[in-house]
């Protein structure tokens, strides 16, 4: 039990750590296409 307490939340940061990396990327993109399409 001690095992998979100390595993899961590690693994958990990382995903949100990375899905907001990616989201962060994916929205500068969308904002830029928007930018550059209105002009």
């Amino acid at each position: 039990m001690r095992d998979m307490e100390e595993k899961f939340p590690r693994a958990l940061w990382v995903r949100l750590f990375v899905y907001l990396i990616a989201g962060h990327i994916f929205a500068a993109f969308v904002y830029l296409l928007f930018e550059v399409g209105a002009k």
